[in-house]
């Protein structure tokens, strides 16, 4: 099972945003803020992070797709605001961004599109043991 990190400090959107995806099958793990998020991806293993720019704190959303970019793992990358327009060019890496408000659909559809891209992490794991 894949696992998403939702980084997201307004709790309504987080909360839809978690349920949309449990309904489709995916393991969610939460934060507040950029903070939160570094601990979760210390302590979990996490394939795709969805993070808003706008968050509490010394960190933004754009500070945390740099630091996943010097991830030793690829982890695709969602960056999402209701107050930027941002081009997916000027992103880090593979970062996309979505602007507010989102369609679930559409953002489950975008991260679908990210993962066919992805290399399966169960896949990679056979392939090593197999080595």
């Amino acid at each position: 099972m894949r696992t998403i990190l939702v980084v997201e400090d307004e709790p309504l959107i987080r909360m839809l945003l978690t349920e949309a995806l449990e309904d489709e099958g995916y393991g969610v793990r939460e934060a507040r803020t950029v903070l939160e998020a570094v601990a979760i991806l210390g302590l979990h293993e996490i394939d795709a992070v969805i993070t808003d720019i706008d968050m509490p704190g010394g960190l933004n959303g754009l500070d945390l797709a740099k630091l996943l970019q010097g991830y030793g793992k690829r982890i695709s990358t969602i960056v999402t605001s209701g107050g930027h327009q941002l081009d997916d060019d000027i992103l880090p890496g593979e970062a996309r961004f979505v602007p507010k408000p989102y369609s679930v659909v559409a953002m489950l559809l975008l991260l679908g599109e990210m993962f066919l891209a992805q290399p399966d992490r169960q896949r990679e794991g056979a392939q090593k043991t197999a080595s």
